[in-house]
């Protein structure tokens, strides 16, 4: 079975996103990952599906699951790496985490 366009393309801008939050260039991945920086920019465009055992070394390089990658949902793992940044936190910041988480569930709540 073949992954669809639409299904590529929200996989390539979940691997954007990521790789902008932690502030990677598409040259710095393709380095890691030792592919073309053209392999990567295809990836990211959704023309292009991402082979097993690269999607395994582009995960580990963003910090992120597979499962997050390919379906956009978090796992433990994603939430382990976040509760690991959190807690280097000072406490007036984590303070201010905790008041943002709060008032996120409550105003979704509603």
């Amino acid at each position: 079975m073949y992954m669809q366009t639409e299904d590529l393309k929200r996989i390539g801008v979940r691997i954007v996103e990521r790789r902008k939050e932690l502030k990677l260039t598409q040259e710095q991945v393709a380095e890691r990952m030792n592919v073309s920086i053209q392999m990567i920019s295809n990836i990211e465009r959704g023309n292009k599906a991402i082979k097993i055992d690269n999607l395994i070394k582009l995960c580990d390089i963003l910090q992120t699951s597979t499962d997050y990658i390919l379906t956009g949902k978090h796992t433990n793992h994603d939430f382990d790496n976040l509760v690991s940044k959190i807690s280097q936190l000072s406490e007036s910041d984590y303070k201010m985490i905790e008041l943002l988480v709060d008032y996120r569930l409550n105003d979704n709540n509603k």
